[in-house]
């Protein structure tokens, strides 16, 4: 059966409610910032609040959630690609396919956008880290990878 005619219901179909998706998933980060002034006490208030905890926590918490993101985007971007090389071999075989030719366009740019996620990505998790480690320094310090 050509690709052409086969239906999957991948999350990875249909970019927009993909990037939906990874946009909710990047709320934690988005977040990030209320999400430690709110959590790590000032000085005044360090004896109320386990900050080795809170932060503690919260890094499991952004590390999961990059983990899921990285996984989810990985993988999208592997079937993107493999379905770009079975419509370039329908192509070959049916060059006149205008279909086939649409389609393998939708893929191709379907993969630019799903690449250009992994550059947004590195960038939120850049911006997140830097927030996370400029206030949680003195409190917890993470593990190395």
């Amino acid at each position: 059966m050509s690709m052409s005619t086969t239906h999957s219901t991948s999350p990875c179909d249909d970019i927009s409610e993909f990037l939906d998706m990874l946009k909710k998933m990047r709320v934690l980060d988005d977040k990030i910032a209320h999400s430690l002034n709110t959590s790590i006490p000032t000085e005044s208030f360090a004896s109320k609040v386990d900050a080795t905890a809170t932060c503690k926590d919260l890094f499991t918490q952004l590390v999961g959630n990059h983990t899921r993101r990285d996984t989810i985007l990985q993988s999208c971007i592997n079937s993107t690609i493999s379905n770009v090389q079975k419509f370039r071999e329908e192509r070959d075989v049916n060059r006149n396919d205008i279909q086939i030719l649409k389609r393998l366009r939708k893929e191709q740019s379907k993969l630019r956008e799903l690449q250009t996620e992994v550059n947004v990505e590195e960038v939120i998790r850049g911006r997140t880290l830097k927030l996370y480690h400029e206030r949680c320094r003195g409190f917890y310090k993470p593990p190395q990878a």
